[in-house]
Order: C-alpha cells, then structure tokens, then sequence
C-alpha cells in the first residue's frame, strides 16, 4: 500500500501505521477504481477525495478507527472494507461534535 507499483506510480492507498484499520487516499480515487488492499485487490464502491480514509478491514459500530496507531474515534454503523470512513459514519470519543445535518452526534447525546 505505501510502495511504488510496478508502473513506477504510487499506489493511491496510504497505511500510516500497521496498526490501522483505516487507509488514507494519495488522491482522489474513483467509484469503480480498483485498488489493493493488504495485498488483495478491491473495485471501490463509492469515490473517495484525497486525504480521505477508507475501511482498511470491515468495522462494525463501535469499533475504534486508528490513525498513526492512535484512536481518533469509533465508528456509528458498519462498513464494509474499502468504504468512506469519514463524519457520516465516524464520530469522536472526544469532543463533542455535530454531524453535517446539524443534528448532535452520539457523543453529544450522551453528554445531556
């Protein structure tokens, strides 16, 4: 994931730390690409922009997501390997946050 390719080109997956179980984009990578993943090839089911993560591995709710080896929050709903892992599905174990309908996240709802 983080070795060039055999073209020469950098792979499009980013793994921080062995530990993840998340992936960053290099760059923007399309729905229907396809990419590799721990070593086995996957056809992304939906785009994802550069900088963003993806499941390294399937999450189900509650699963801590681990960035740099770090947890940066757990997850709200399952997702399959290789999906968007971002505000719609990911909330923090920290601070307190508001989702992009305005609506409080889970972490916000417990703190009333």
């Amino acid at each position: 994931m983080s070795a060039p390719g055999d073209n020469g080109k950098l792979p499009p997956l980013l793994l921080l730390h062995p530990d993840d179980n998340i992936l960053v984009a290099r760059r923007d990578i399309a729905q229907g690409e396809r990419v590799e993943i721990d070593g086995a090839s996957l056809v992304m089911p939906a785009a994802v922009e550069l900088g963003h993560k993806l499941a390294r591995r399937a999450l189900e709710p509650d699963t801590r997501v681990l960035k740099y080896g770090a947890p940066i929050g757990s997850m709200k709903i399952a997702v399959a390997r290789g999906e968007h892992v971002h505000l719609h599905n990911l909330r923090s174990d920290y601070i307190p946050s508001t989702s992009r309908d305005g609506t409080p996240s889970k972490t916000d709802a417990d703190a009333h």
